[in-house]
């Protein structure tokens, strides 16, 4: 009983290019001796679809792309997530759906019952919820097999999940109830750190109860902020893993529903599973907006440093351009290790010296700032006209600018609007500064490309242990301004991700006026969030889609 799961990257909107990249694996497939193949979730139209599902266009193209897929399915069975109207014309006239293709034509569909509304997803604003279950019988191997059909999150009904019953029905148990002996998900399940272990936790417990076998197929690839990270799998009717695909790669596992010899590729630790998935989120975004080279601020700090490392790996050295933009407050082994990094990767660093028009925009606000005391504004000044050079090279040359701050500095506003915030994607607005560090040091234990200049580490030894500084008044340093990197981002994570009051917080051993500090700068800083570019997501709740806070509030 040979099943192929077919982890392929979609692009959203793409019905041509996703529907051809669907006949190429049904095709391998069939070649590879596989009776059923399995897609992901909306393979045809692309995850998360979000307001082009409102183009009826569309919907019409992505129905005429699964018809042809279906003609294809004569010596093959195949279930492909496509996007179904509702043929009631009801609520929102359109279901997420599962099509059963076989003998040249459609045989069957399933619409999804249960519909996420939290962190970044929002289907029911589209959707219509699908109310019946769905076994259909495919051959394989020669008998009919009757196979139970769910997407995604009806897979996630489960006590283990936030600790409770989320829906209050479970369409895995009333699946196998309807004499499922093979349940199939299709999925477009996004990234986060140790996602990986919850999803195998809570499918294993349900499946070791249920008593069927699993084929779980999820999609890879990044769509804006969000990233999939495949590792599609099959589990066996106790919940054991028999097979598992790559992770952050498109994958076509062929597998033997009763055999012992699948492929079981390795999930990466969890430091490696946020670098891949960076890396994957950055090159899917530049080359599914249409950019092939990047342009970015190469200042001899660890961020930026990262930064670069993690665009050569997703783009090659010779489409990543640095650009280094010295000021009077800029120290010498500053502009020394941007030059050493840039040598390692073998990216071109262009030097743009900022002292000019600096002095020239302090002269000509002189005036105007009698009697103020310098603060901000005067580094403010800086960091813009940095902005303003990154943006005209991008601007010029097509290149996409991409930003380097981390989530530590824009959760409480260390961080210049049009100034460091200019650009297309932040790629690591979702990581944590001492996360920063831990993938920093990593990648020059095991370098994921080589090194050009030899017995050289590939981020420069001093930019990983100098102290941060933003550099933009005379010996700055960042905690001048914030309080140790190690601490805050204790409290960010108590705040943010896990939603712990001030007042939790501080039972936990914290400072108080560090965490009420802290607190507040998060509060006060949203209106630059709002303006901020897309962040790839790698943890359990990134600033964006998935963190909707107004702006003009009050509360404490």
């Amino acid at each position: 009983m040979k099943i192929a799961l077919a982890q392929i990257n979609s692009t959203v909107g793409d019905i041509d290019g996703n529907t051809a990249k669907v006949l190429t694996y049904l095709e391998d497939a069939g070649a590879r001796g596989a009776e059923l193949v399995v897609f992901p979730e909306l393979a045809v139209f692309g995850y998360p679809p979000k307001d082009l599902v409102l183009r009826e266009d569309l919907v019409a193209r992505n129905v005429e792309a699964v018809t042809e897929i279906a003609r294809r399915c004569t010596r093959i069975a195949a279930v492909v997530g496509f996007v179904q109207p509702d043929k009631t014309g009801q609520g929102k006239g359109i279901f997420n759906a599962a099509g059963v293709c076989r003998d040249g034509r459609l045989v069957a569909t399933y619409a999804k019952r249960l519909l996420p509304t939290y962190d970044v997803f929002d289907e029911a604003r589209y959707f219509n919820c699908g109310n019946d279950v769905l076994t259909c019988e495919v051959k394989l191997h020669g008998d009919a097999l009757r196979i139970g059909l769910t997407i995604c999150e009806d897979l996630w009904n489960d006590h283990q999940f936030e600790g409770r019953s989320v829906y209050g029905i479970d369409p895995i148990e009333q699946t196998v109830r309807a004499g499922a002996r093979l349940l199939v998900n299709l999925s477009a399940s996004p990234f986060r750190v140790n996602k990986h272990s919850d999803r195998q936790s809570i499918f294993s417990s349900q499946i070791a109860a249920l008593g069927a076998p699993l084929v779980y197929v999820n999609q890879v690839g990044g769509n804006d902020d969000l990233v999939f990270d495949g590792a599609s799998m099959i589990l066996d009717r106790t919940g054991r893993v028999i097979a598992r695909a790559k992770a952050f790669e498109e994958d076509l596992l062929v597998a033997d529903l009763g055999g012992e010899s699948n492929r079981r590729e390795p999930y990466p630790e969890a430091i490696d599973s946020i670098h891949r998935g960076l890396v994957l989120g950055l090159r899917d975004y530049v080359r599914k907006c249409g950019f092939r080279e990047v342009v970015l601020g190469l200042s001899g700090g660890i961020d930026s440093a990262l930064t670069a490392v993690l665009a050569v790996e997703a783009l090659r050295a010779e489409h990543v351009h640095g650009v280094a933009m010295p000021s009077r407050y800029s120290s010498a082994h500053s502009l020394e290790d941007a030059r050493q990094l840039a040598d390692n990767l073998g990216v071109e660093l262009r030097t743009i010296a900022i002292e000019g028009p600096h002095r020239a925009l302090e002269s000509c606000m002189a005036p105007h700032f009698q009697e103020q005391v310098p603060n901000a504004t005067e580094e403010n000044i800086q960091a813009r006209l940095r902005g303003n050079i990154l943006m005209a090279l991008s601007n010029k040359f097509g290149w996409l600018l991409i930003t380097t701050g981390n989530k530590s500095e824009l959760a409480v506003g260390y961080c210049t609007l049009y100034g460091d915030m200019c650009g297309g994607v932040a790629v690591l607005a979702d990581v944590p500064k001492t996360t920063v560090y831990t993938l920093s040091r990593r990648i020059n234990e095991r370098p994921p490309i080589p090194c050009r200049v030899p017995g050289q580490p590939l981020i420069p030894v001093r930019s990983i242990e100098k102290p941060p500084s933003a550099e933009l008044r005379a010996n700055q340093l960042d905690q001048d301004t914030l309080p140790p990197y190690d601490v805050l981002d204790a409290i960010l994570e108590r705040y943010l991700e896990k939603g712990m009051s001030p007042e939790a917080i501080f039972s936990e051993g914290f400072e108080g006026e560090i965490v009420q500090r802290v607190t507040r700068m998060v509060d006060q800083s949203e209106y630059k969030r709002k303006q901020a570019p897309v962040g790839i997501k790698v943890t359990s709740l990134a600033f964006g889609t998935g963190r909707r806070m107004p702006i003009a509030a009050k509360y404490h």
